[in-house]
């Protein structure tokens, strides 16, 4: 007499546990490997700081006169026109969203100028410039 064997009807997550902790170290070991940022060298100055209500829109304009937008963190290389419409779009949702300008110290006035220019021409009400504070001798 041959013996019928019981059915399995359990599901092995054992293979699912393995491919997402493989995902996750890929993940932590690429995250900081992302270019999360623009090198800009700020000018330093005495100003006073700020307290800003909500997130504020960036614009990084590079020392080779490149720009550089920055909604919620993630910086994107766009030609002025591109800036103008995406910063258009933004601040029409967002009319109160404060922009801030951060500029090498190599870039000319007329270069920072244009960078607020479009912002003005986006219809932003409140442009600020970004700048590191004058470090203690």
């Amino acid at each position: 007499m041959r013996r019928q064997r019981k059915l399995n009807a359990e599901i092995n997550v054992v293979p699912y546990i393995d491919v997402t902790l493989v995902l996750l170290i890929i993940f932590m070991i690429t995250t900081p490997l992302m270019n999360l940022g623009v090198d800009v060298n700020l000018p330093e100055s005495k100003a006073n700081t700020i307290d800003i209500d909500s997130e504020p829109v960036v614009i990084n304009v590079t020392d080779k006169g490149d720009l550089y937008l920055s909604i919620a963190g993630e910086y994107e290389l766009l030609d002025s026109q591109t800036l103008l419409k995406k910063l258009a779009a933004f601040v029409k949702v967002n009319p109160d969203v404060p922009i801030m300008i951060g500029a090498d110290k190599a870039v000319s006035y007329g270069q920072v100028y244009q960078a607020m220019a479009v912002a003005q021409q986006a219809g932003a009400k409140k442009v600020g410039l970004i700048s590191e504070p004058i470090k203690p001798d």
